[in-house]
């Protein structure tokens, strides 16, 4: 049989009501009490029941979370550290990949808003900003995760991308390169175009331009596209000494068009690409990237919908995070 909240209340030594208001986010409970209601709920797999909740306009105890490719290793490993957070708070949730397109977008958050979700967490591009006026009008709390969304007030958890790409147009330059070129994803995500706005930056700081056709942008495969840019600017007759990708998987694809086309990274082309996924410490050689802090991420993402200090957040608020730059065997000074 199923357990009962009268058997969550017996084993833990308190009153329904007790379980009730844990279960609810509600009351005066000490934090002790609180974790050892939650920890007999566990042991007993106690849950909630999300359908009564959603019926009598109750919490659901479920988020939902927008990626553009859960296959992406980036926006997985955001995908996990979001969930381990929302275990760590008694929540469930639901994912959902919408290849950066507006008409997934618009159907999976409709399809959220049936399930009446607490709460949704977006890190996916949207071009369409009207698709989020239904959420936003039934108060639906919303944060944007690793994507910005210009122009409106949501809370948003993102890196600082454009200190992103200064970090590895300075790397690059301190390695002596003055030709480099960039692989970006598609101009509808705005990270990609920070990221870019801060490698030219640090060029131009040094006296070095980043001519528009040395500027590739791809579509949703992106180790495909990667590859065929890459393969595209090593044929220039003046081509460029350093590629900087956008995101890993950009950056495989650069490293894959180089073997294919006989050039040695980093000996003939330093490669750097951003992200710091689990990727890029099995590539040959090991990537060169910018690291995002995706399990903090995560977690701040999950605890701004949650609300968990205690203070309503103001809805325009952005947390800026740092990135850091990462080192490997992909970047050398370039042949003389």
């Amino acid at each position: 049989m199923k357990a009962t909240i009268y058997d969550v209340a017996r084993e833990a030594g308190v009153s329904i009501a007790a379980v009730s208001q844990v279960i609810n986010g509600k009351g005066k409970i000490s934090e002790e009490r609180r974790a050892k209601i939650m920890d007999v709920m566990e042991r007993l797999g106690y849950k909630p029941s999300v359908i009564a909740a959603a019926l009598t306009g109750k919490k659901t105890y479920t988020l939902g979370l927008l990626v553009p490719d859960i296959s992406n290793p980036f926006f997985a490993e955001i995908a996990r550290a979001v969930e381990d957070r929302v275990d760590h708070h008694g929540y469930s949730l639901v994912i959902c990949s919408t290849d950066n397109q507006d008409e997934r977008v618009e159907r999976y958050l409709t399809l959220l808003q049936q399930k009446s979700v607490d709460g949704i967490i977006i890190g996916t591009g949207i071009e369409d900003k009207e698709l989020l006026a239904p959420i936003l009008a039934k108060s639906i709390p919303v944060t944007m995760i690793a994507r910005g969304l210009p122009g409106e007030a949501i809370q948003t958890v993102t890196v600082d991308d454009y200190e992103g790409g200064r970090l590895a147009a300075q790397h690059l330059l301190s390695l002596g390169h003055t030709s480099m070129a960039v692989l970006a994803e598609h101009p509808k995500v705005t990270s990609s175009q920070e990221r870019i706005r801060g490698f030219r930056e640090a060029m131009a700081e040094s006296g070095q331009t980043l001519p528009e056709y040395f500027v590739k942008s791809g579509g949703r495969d992106l180790i495909k596209d990667g590859k065929r840019n890459a393969s595209e600017l090593m044929r220039y007759a003046e081509r460029p000494t350093a590629i900087f990708c956008c995101n890993d998987l950009l950056a495989i694809g650069a490293l894959q068009a180089a073997r294919e086309l006989g050039i040695s990274v980093p000996r003939e082309l330093s490669v750097i690409g951003f992200d710091n996924t689990i990727l890029a410490t099995v590539t040959n050689p090991a990537l060169t990237t910018i690291a995002q802090p995706t399990e903090r991420m995560g977690g701040l993402a999950v605890d701004i919908i949650l609300q968990k200090n205690g203070e309503q957040p103001d809805e325009s608020s952005r947390t800026v995070l740092a990135p850091e730059l990462i080192v490997r065997q992909s970047t050398a000074a370039p042949l003389r």
